[in-house]
């Protein structure tokens, strides 16, 4: 799913950001995350990943929290962070309301755990959010993913890469330059 999301926002001009962008051991996770959102006008929030870890009999909330991080932003930030603009995404409509209820009343959007979905929700949402115009249809950038999956073996195997083995950096990078490579 996050390939599919990250596909959608580079190739649509937007720059993708995450925690995984910068592996610095010196700097705190958390304090990185917020950085992050402090520098962003857009976010976007996937809760489908929230699901109970059988080792643990514990689900992961780390995208709720990175979202709370950003409502939060956007509440009590300067000006600046409260023009912020967020898409909640999950795999259903409403099955934030098992593990996050508090959220109801946001706008969530769903993927059904199928990633051109998600690519649609992202462009359509960013293309409203953005206000940025004649950016391609949902549809038209779906279709460029699968072409960037069929593609990304030869690809990586050109640049001496496992296209199991990318990390974020290197997915972005692949996204970005992918358009204009020979292929």
């Amino acid at each position: 799913m996050l390939d599919g999301i990250v596909f959608a926002v580079c190739d649509l001009g937007f720059v993708a950001r995450c925690a995984l962008e910068d592996d610095d051991g010196g700097e705190i996770r958390l304090s990185k995350i917020e950085r992050i959102i402090e520098e962003c006008k857009f976010g976007i929030h996937d809760l489908s990943a929230v699901a109970v870890d059988p080792a643990i009999d514990l689900p992961r909330f780390n995208m709720p929290l990175e979202l709370g991080l950003f409502l939060g932003c956007k509440r009590f930030g300067a000006n600046s962070q409260r023009k912020k603009k967020c898409l909640i995404l999950d795999s259903d409509r409403y099955r934030y309301r098992n593990f996050i209820s508090d959220i109801a009343g946001q706008d969530l959007h769903a993927h059904g755990g199928q990633p051109r979905e998600a690519i649609i929700e992202v462009r359509d949402w960013l293309a409203g959010a953005s206000g940025r115009k004649l950016l391609p249809g949902g549809a038209e950038v779906s279709v460029r993913y699968e072409r960037f999956r069929a593609d990304l073996p030869a690809f990586c195997a050109r640049v001496q890469r496992d296209p199991a083995d990318l990390i974020f950096v290197d997915l972005s990078e692949m996204v970005s330059i992918w358009p204009k490579a020979d292929r």
